[in-house]
């Protein structure tokens, strides 16, 4: 080729580049494009030979392709959008429960109707990108929150985002005018760098990963400053769930190399470990201390919280993780058999944590203190109302929500409350007659010689079982009511002192009345799940004193819609998806935790979130005398009575399915521990015993397989002798429920 005809082809290839500088589809139409397709971003990314994180920073309109990749992408997302237009790309979901367990509509919202609270004018700027707008206040208003529009942060996947990132942009920068997609939620400004960033030092030189891949350096040669730091220029945060709520303070996680950068001891001493902060006189709590910055009453401690005085609505914290005290706990947030926490990398560990606070929220603590703080963070206590007197803004109880601190019940509290000092003899083992045992079910028995003939006995396991149970759940908002000889309602939160031992059902299934699965004997305590249980069986029930809450709502469901729709999206990341087929869903299931092993760790803390928020709600003390308030106490969310119903209708739902299958099958349960469940059968699945009706489907009202939570998995198998070997080897105190997914090896280990 002449040098005349290269040039004539050079110029020709940059008008063609120059076309191509035409506007792409929105950053969230790429992504649909290529899913549509079934394509993966490292299809697209070989074929474009570009890296899989450039892909995943196209589709989340961080960066945008150049030229020569620009055109060729243009070309590919021209011909997906020819082949998948939007309005035939529905998404219909087919596997969903016919019972209570699956009603979530998929929103992160709560179900109560916005409440209008008049505001000033925002600043002329756009909607989408219009920071918080506070009412006015007086000097003795107490502290409320601004009125705002709820801008949720979007939800990245750990496989849509840089595995390692080498890129570095400054904290602070001016932004970029860009179109926002009118599918996409818009990002908070003030947020931008996303709700928490690892800070890790190389070389001498701190930087803190951010969600996303991104990188900023950090000045900051002290915790003073650091903090400063992160309030004035890293944008880190995340915008409220609630419009009467609070944005999420910013979260610094801290690596070993951070800690001795910092002047912080990279493990805490045997001392420390048991106070669980570090002692009083640490040069970097004097430091603080000079700096006019404090500290909770929990101190410097794995989850410390640096803060100042708020300025209005205006919060000054910054709460620190420090992993390798232990603020990640290997029992929620790892791997107990493979721990991967400990050698994770500073960009991983900003996926795995920001994965998790993009779709539940940015964690307080422990997942079981994150779980609690969900439940105030989508029903706040208060909201913002305006004193028609005198014009200014106060706080006032908020609808819907827990708001108050009530009289215990005597019944619901566990024992070594305070309101029981005196009430009993010491050392007195309280009856059901005289306390609340609304537990999950703790039942096995022998096998028959019938089902001693079947070669398996095998393990399903409800999906997220007590999230599920709080679905649709009515619970009391306000204070107890004490009444006599009352009348049941079942449209009445309570705890009810009945006599339902008169119940007869068959002896081969446990009893729904009790943990233990035996029937009740004479008067016993139970919560309005139980109660009208027993009369959807038909029978006559005459409590003869209850304590009722007549302010009631279904203040559970925006918490368990959050959850659901966290544990969804982690499972469809991990291969697990709506609508499968249950012999391919059996398959998948199987080797989840293979396909990502970061995002499964992401799906674990889900799942500890949905069981430690609900025990959270009756917390015991840890280390407060017999008979003494503990701090739990203090707190509105401190409401036994709502775990104990929770606990209830998980049980009732579980037998009531095991009441349907019995009646399909004639196969009755062996075990049942929690929400695992082990049936006898012929073959070793769970496809093996499961009822189908003629036309092959599920048997309504009985358990099936799917990923929705209320519906099941297998747990596991194992052989009949293997169940006989074990009830002579351990007796009647053994659950194989307990058990059955790896044998008891684990329990032998830790033996």
């Amino acid at each position: 080729m002449s040098n005349e005809e290269q040039a004539l082809f050079s110029a020709v290839d940059a008008l063609l580049e120059q076309i191509a500088q035409d506007p792409l589809p929105e950053p969230a139409e790429r992504r649909r494009l290529r899913e549509a397709a079934g394509l993966s971003q490292d299809q697209i990314a070989k074929v474009l030979k570009a890296r899989r994180e450039a892909v995943g920073n196209w589709e989340a309109g961080r960066t945008e392709p150049r030229p020569p990749k620009r055109a060729a992408y243009a070309r590919l997302l021209e011909g997906l959008a020819a082949r998948y237009p939007a309005d035939t790309d529905t998404d219909t979901d087919t596997d969903t429960d016919t019972d209570t367990d699956t009603a979530a509509s998929g929103q992160a919202t709560p179900s109560e109707p916005p409440v209008h609270t008049p505001a000033p004018t925002p600043t002329p700027r756009s909607e989408a990108l219009a920071g918080p707008v506070a009412p006015p206040r007086s000097a003795t208003a107490p502290e409320v929150a601004a009125v705002v529009p709820v801008v949720p942060a979007p939800a990245r996947s750990l496989a849509s985002t840089a595995r390692t990132s080498t890129s570095r942009r400054p904290a602070m920068r001016k932004a970029t005018a860009k179109p926002v997609p009118a599918v996409a939620p818009a990002v908070d400004p003030r947020f931008e760098n996303g709700p928490l960033a690892v800070v890790d030092v190389v070389d001498g030189r701190a930087s803190a990963y951010c969600v996303g891949g991104l990188v900023l350096d950090v000045p900051a040669k002290s915790v003073p400053a650091l903090v400063e730091w992160t309030l004035k220029e890293a944008r880190l945060g995340q915008p409220r769930l609630h419009r009467n709520g609070k944005d999420a303070d910013p979260i610094l996680v801290l690596t070993r190399s951070a800690l001795e950068r910092y002047g912080l001891p990279v493990a805490l001493s045997e001392a420390e470990r048991r106070a669980g902060r570090l002692p009083a006189g640490h040069k970097v709590l004097k430091q603080l201390e000079r700096a006019e910055w404090q500290l909770t009453q929990r101190g410097f401690g794995p989850w410390a919280r640096i803060f100042r005085p708020a300025d209005g609505a205006r919060r000054n914290c910054v709460q620190l993780c420090i992993p390798s005290w232990n603020a990640l706990d290997i029992r929620e947030w790892d791997d107990r058999d493979n721990p991967r926490l400990p050698s994770m990398g500073a960009a991983d560990l900003a996926r795995f944590l920001g994965t998790y606070a993009s779709r539940v929220m940015t964690p307080r603590g422990t997942t079981a203190v994150t779980g609690l703080e969900l439940m105030t963070a989508l029903h706040p206590s208060t909201m913002a109302v305006k004193d028609e007197g005198t014009g200014e803004w106060r706080g006032a109880p908020a609808p819907g929500a827990l708001t108050a601190v009530y009289e215990p019940v005597p019944c619901e509290v566990p024992d070594g409350h305070p309101v029981l000092k005196g009430k009993f003899a010491r050392h007195h083992q309280r009856t059901p007659a005289e306390m609340l045992m609304e537990e999950s079910y703790d039942w096995c028995r022998p096998l028959t010689d019938a089902e001693c003939m079947k070669q398996f006995v095998v393990g399903i396991d409800v999906n997220m079982a007590f999230a599920a149970a709080a679905n649709r759940l009515t619970v009391g908002l306000g204070g107890p009511t004490h009444v006599t000889n009352p009348l049941f309602d079942p449209k009445l939160p309570g705890s009810w002192l009945v006599d339902l031992s008169h119940i007869e059902l068959d002896e081969r299934l446990p009893s729904p009345f009790t943990p233990k699965g035996i029937r009740p004997e004479g008067r016993a305590w139970y919560t309005t799940p139980t109660v009208a249980y027993a009369v959807e069986l038909g029978y006559q029930v005459r409590p003869t004193e209850a304590y009722v809450r007549y302010e009631h709502g279904a203040y559970l469901d925006a918490w368990y819609q959050r959850l659901r729709d966290a544990y969804m999206a982690t499972m469809a990341d991990l291969g697990v998806v709506s609508g499968m087929e249950e012999r391919a869903f059996l398959e998948a299931m199987a080797v989840h935790k293979q396909a990502d092993p970061e995002m499964a760790l992401v799906l674990k803390a889900i799942k500890a979130t949905a069981k430690g928020g609900i025990g959270k709600l009756r917390e015991r003390p840890r280390t407060t005398p017999l008979f003494e308030p503990w701090p739990a106490l203090e707190r509105a969310t401190w409401r036994p009575d709502i775990r104990a119903a929770v606990l209830a209708t998980t049980r009732v739902n579980m037998h009531r399915k095991m009441v349907k299958v019995a009646a399909a099958t004639g196969l009755y349960p062996v075990a049942i521990a929690t929400d695992c469940v082990v049936y006898p059968s012929e073959g070793p699945t769970p496809l093996d015993f499961l009822p189908r009706t003629s036309d092959g489907k599920p048997a309504p009202g009985t358990f099936r397989l799917g990923v929705s939570p209320g519906m099941v998995k297998h747990e596991g198998t194992q052989t009949t002798l293997w169940a006989e070997e074990q009830y002579e080897k351990h007796g009647p105190a053994v659950n194989i429920a307990r058990i059955i997914k790896d044998g008891g090896k684990a329990a032998d280990d830790r033996e």
